[in-house]
């Protein structure tokens, strides 16, 4: 972290969908180093607001604006060294019944990030995606994957341009907005039942704190063209549900084994397990301890030793350890 506060110290930064939970938990650490200004731009005004409150910092700008307004965003990113592309539309059913708008945010909106960056010759891009961008299945994934493959080009035809674009590619965050894990608990709380859509679903996971450090290292070591892949543990949603209840149930006055817990099967567009990697990029992998960095021009000089990262081949954590996972959540 110290390489990192160094990096940033004096740097003038800016976080698209600042307001979300990655860009928020993001901000929230960057704040912590000496950069110079931070700059936090999202189309939710209260969310802007909010988040300022919360940090009461001096180095805190705030800029209501919308990635689809490419002109917002050249003013916005007048001066800036480094980019965190966080904005997205990232609901997997809103997504699938509101397509365009999905690609207009996560497509255009992207491509609109990436002329502005050009045109005000930011120092580095990163852009915020997702393991749903592997072998896509539904819209939210398949506008990520499109997404990525914008920023990666853009490192090819940038010409005498100095901006280096990078991606970061991410499972999911517990206890991010929309998540599994707020609806669980919400379900506990008024005495079940709590809803799983498939007793075998595997996800990816990680915490807000890990997703940081990846983002924050990312655009610090970065050279342009890089997919950053953490090294995640996966879980059964069926264990996350189950440990939910043993952790939260008493508090809320219920009994474990009174709460209840049904099957409502897939919704749209979801996958019954996730891929971080294809085949095709495992092979251009380098094994970074912690992480993998996937450059699609480049040859792996320590490559990944398996062909398929999927979180149905992966260890999966068991339900004490998910339990000790929730309880540092929680307590956070």
């Amino acid at each position: 972290m110290r390489e990192l506060a160094d990096f940033y110290a004096d740097s003038v930064i800016l976080v698209t969908g600042a307001s979300g939970t990655i860009g928020s938990g993001l901000v929230e650490r960057l704040s912590r180093f000496e950069a110079s200004t931070i700059r936090i731009l999202d189309n939710n005004e209260t969310g802007l607001f909010d988040l300022d409150q919360k940090l009461r910092s001096r180095k805190i700008r705030m800029f209501v604006g919308d990635i689809r307004d490419k002109a917002r965003l050249a003013r916005a990113f007048e001066g800036v060294d480094v980019v965190f592309h966080c904005a997205a539309l990232k609901h997997v059913v809103l997504c699938e019944n509101n397509a365009f708008e999905a690609a207009k945010t996560n497509v255009f909106g992207t491509q609109n990030v990436i002329e502005a960056a050009l045109e005000k010759e930011v120092g580095g891009v990163i852009f915020i995606s997702t393991d749903k961008a592997v072998n896509p299945y539904n819209v939210m994934g398949a506008t990520k994957l499109v997404a990525e493959r914008l920023m990666l080009a853009a490192n090819q035809y940038k010409g005498a341009h100095r901006t280096k674009f990078s991606c970061v590619r991410f499972g999911n965050v517990l206890n991010s907005r929309g998540s599994v894990m707020p609806i669980f608990r919400n379900q506990i709380e008024r005495g079940g039942p709590v809803t799983v859509t498939h007793r075998e679903m595997t996800r990816f996971v990680m915490t807000m704190a890990d997703a940081a450090e990846l983002i924050m290292t990312a655009g610090a070591t970065t050279n342009g063209g890089d997919i950053y892949v953490p090294k995640l543990k996966s879980l059964n949603v069926v264990d996350l549900a189950q440990a939910m209840i043993e952790v939260l149930a008493v508090e809320n006055g219920y009994s474990p084994s009174e709460i209840k817990l049904i099957e409502i099967g897939k919704q749209k567009g979801e996958k019954m397990f996730e891929e971080l990697m294809t085949e095709d990029e495992a092979q251009c992998a380098c094994d970074e301890g912690t992480y993998f960095v996937v450059n699609l021009c480049k040859e792996a000089r320590q490559q990944k030793d398996s062909s398929r990262y999927s979180s149905e081949e992966v260890q999966n954590l068991s339900k004490d350890e998910i339990k000790q996972l929730l309880k540092k959540i929680y307590r956070q």
